[in-house]
């Protein structure tokens, strides 16, 4: 069996197609079962079930679990990821917001991809609406630490309106917070936003957190420039306002 020349539009329905036959030949014979795969001369991709001389760059290629529906792979951010991990450690601790729950947003939103946009015009890693942008001051919204400060920062502001209900405040930064105060500060039943979510709390180390208390607002000056930041424990020193409860 040799498929070759194809489109790419083909190409890309051949590889769901392969992922379901690859799991019908492991449920049908087991280990025993093995499809080869390799790019040609001209780059196109060729998948046999036997190997073939001679062949070009080998392409690895994996068995499927047998599985009533259809799967996929998970995306592994990587080496992109680990590029923003300062970036994201820094903005996370200054607005006082749990890393894993911003690298999970990132995550979710642009999948570390900085130059992502949405069909309704969301942008960036964190995905910021043009409103929001404008909001906090970002020029750029495709640039990563004009992107990261700001979305952390709005996140942050969202935790401080639903009392760090971090449920809420995902809630509110996928839907807004309009749809998230519409349903009387609950998950809005939207199924993106509830998907949204889950898939948060599936990435972050640990499951996304309610906590309740008082809320200090503290103003430091960092290379120059006042700087906000918020917590939930009381400052030792320095300047501070209690902004919620």
């Amino acid at each position: 069996m040799l498929i070759n020349n194809l489109t790419r539009a083909g190409r890309s329905r051949l590889a769901a197609i392969f992922v379901l036959t690859a799991g019908s030949l492991v449920s049908a014979t087991a280990a025993s079962a093995q499809i080869y795969s390799w790019r040609d001369a001209n780059g196109h991709m060729v998948l046999a079930n036997t190997p073939q001389p001679g062949a070009g760059t080998l392409v690895p290629s994996y068995p499927v679990s047998p599985s009533n529906a259809v799967r996929t792979t998970s995306p592994i951010a990587g080496e992109r990821a680990r590029m923003y991990e300062n970036l994201i450690y820094e903005h996370a601790r200054l607005n006082d917001v749990r890393p894993d729950l911003v690298r999970a947003v990132v995550q979710v939103e642009s999948a570390f991809n900085p130059y992502a946009e949405s069909p309704k015009g969301a942008q960036g890693l964190m995905q910021l609406m043009p409103a929001t942008a404008q909001r906090f001051g970002v020029k750029n919204a495709f640039n990563p630490e004009e992107n990261v400060r700001a979305g952390v920062a709005y996140l942050r502001q969202l935790l401080d309106r639903y009392e760090n209900n971090e449920t809420l405040a995902l809630a509110a930064y996928n839907a807004g917070p309009g749809a998230v105060d519409k349903y009387d500060q609950t998950v809005p039943p939207y199924a993106e936003t509830r998907n949204y979510v889950a898939k948060i709390n599936g990435i972050t180390a640990r499951p996304i957190v309610q906590r309740s208390g008082r809320i200090y607002k503290v103003t430091e000056i960092v290379d120059g420039r006042k700087v906000v930041r918020y917590t939930d424990k009381r400052p030792a020193t320095g300047t501070y306002d209690v902004v919620g409860r």
